[in-house]
């Protein structure tokens, strides 16, 4: 019989949270481990191969260095899994803390006077603090509220994400990033989604074809490549043929790689890094408040969604994933995961759908994919530093466009014209304005709405993006 019953106190719910082997485990027995080991691992394998071009893309586009986004995937799967409520969910960098942790890096890092360093260690601190308020979240039982998040919101928050994702990645693509703005010799053309675009329309002399060959080539080859089978790892094969075509046949063409960038790419992942506070000022007390909740609302909305999506996808008759118990792992993975170089992370739907389209069983999948996308890593490091820009704006561009759904966006639409507009204004907004002021407006408005104007009955519910990451 499927259980539904969770610890209802605050005591009962801290003991199961520390309890390692619980019902997440229940599929794991002596008669078949052997085959359910066997599984785990394949399906780890798979999605550590597909994670490494996303999680260098995912920490690029958030003005991260490359080796953070393969540190933080792998480690936050650890702990996410360790710590987590759901049986199935990976966990890693998403498209959904693009805008926070870009926004940050962007005021307290080189763009605005400052340095990485210390824009890390901020990001360390606020991320920490999110971590114990998503702990004493999931301690106190809210990680039903999760749920209440309009479905119109989630898919224009995903609309809006996706937009700004690729319009963003422009200057990769067509190769604007020259190597004369690389020496410091021209202005650089980063600076989030307007500047870009304004900056893409004044660089258009500096288009390089050959950098929109290859961006092409990778958004073609990977969806080409997972349209034929999930078990084939699209987005390696690109990154390895675009590297290989600008290391021979496109040499000395102008392409911008990673190393022109980030320089060499270190394999001494884990490194410790130690939170920080800037001089206090009301400005910087705003920005903690507002990138605490920021993550806090993405841990804890994309969290349960991604948990969801995986029993229903998996086909989960058993124990059902505990919405609490997810709360307080993300707290875990954004306490633990920022300390050793790495970055604030969520469940990651579409690698979550993928390991469980590959029969992963149990946490055991995320073990091993942590394990494998390291090993990986580190004997790849020399290799992956001579990846084209254009190459990561071409999977980053592919991400964006399967966050979009046209189904999703039908399913808004049969609910009404409001959840239409509402959809409609989040993702105008989310893109044009922040993350929090357009997700936050829009949620206020729907639910004055609903309460005071139309009386109208509750959200519909939610669909699933399994690749809005």
């Amino acid at each position: 019989m499927r259980k539904t019953l969770f610890p209802t106190t605050p005591a009962s719910r801290l003991k199961l949270f520390f309890t390692f082997f619980d019902s997440r485990w229940e599929d794991l027995t002596k008669d078949n481990w052997p085959t359910v080991v066997y599984r785990d691992f394949s399906a780890g394998l798979i999605v550590a191969m597909t994670a490494i071009p996303m999680a260098m893309g995912f920490a690029m586009a958030m003005g991260m260095r490359p080796e953070n986004g393969i540190i933080a995937g792998a480690l936050a799967c650890v702990v996410g899994r360790t710590f987590g409520g759901s049986k199935y969910q990976v966990y890693g960098p998403t498209a959904a803390f693009i805008p926070v942790i870009a926004g940050l890096i962007a005021k307290y890092g080189p763009a605005a006077g400052g340095d990485f360093g210390t824009a890390h260690s901020f990001l360390v601190l606020v991320s920490i603090l999110a971590g114990i308020i998503l702990i004493i979240m999931g301690i106190y039982g809210f990680g039903r509220y999760a749920k209440l998040v309009p479905n119109s919101i989630i898919v224009g928050f995903t609309i809006g994400i996706a937009v700004a994702i690729a319009l963003t990645n422009l200057e990769d693509i067509l190769g604007i990033e020259s190597f004369d703005s690389l020496l410091g010799q021209d202005e650089d053309v980063k600076g989030g989604l307007i500047g870009n675009l304004r900056a893409a329309f004044q660089n258009l002399d500096k288009i390089n074809g050959w950098s929109i060959l290859l961006g092409v080539l990778t958004f073609v080859v990977t969806k080409a490549a997972l349209r034929i089978s999930i078990f084939i790892p699209g987005p390696l094969i690109a990154m390895t043929l675009a590297t290989v075509l600008s290391a021979t046949v496109l040499n000395n063409q102008g392409i911008v790689l990673v190393k022109d960038i980030y320089g060499s790419i270190p394999n001494n992942f884990f490194v410790f890094t130690a939170p920080a506070l800037p001089a206090l000022s009301a400005s910087v007390v705003f920005d903690i408040v507002y990138f605490v909740g920021a993550i806090v609302f993405v841990s804890g909305v994309e969290s349960v969604l991604c948990s969801s999506m995986a029993d229903r996808l998996a086909n989960n008759q058993k124990t059902p994933f505990n919405p609490d118990k997810e709360f307080f792992g993300q707290g875990m993975v954004q306490i633990i995961t920022p300390l050793v170089q790495g970055f604030p992370c969520t469940g990651a739907l579409a690698r979550t759908a993928t390991s469980i389209k590959a029969g992963a069983v149990t946490p055991l999948a995320g073990y091993f994919k942590a394990i494998l996308k390291l090993t990986l890593a580190y004997y790849l490091a020399q290799y992956l530093e001579l990846i084209p820009m254009a190459c990561i704006g071409g999977i980053l561009v592919w991400v964006a466009s399967n966050m979009i759904k046209p189904s999703e966006i039908r399913e808004v639409k049969r609910a009404g014209r409001f959840e239409l507009a509402m959809m409609l204004y989040t993702a105008v907004m989310v893109p044009l304005t922040d993350f929090l002021t357009g997700v936050f407006s829009a949620l206020v408005i729907y639910f004055i709405v609903n309460k005071f104007i139309t009386g109208r009955r509750k959200p519909a519910k939610a669909v699933y993006n399994s690749a809005s990451e």
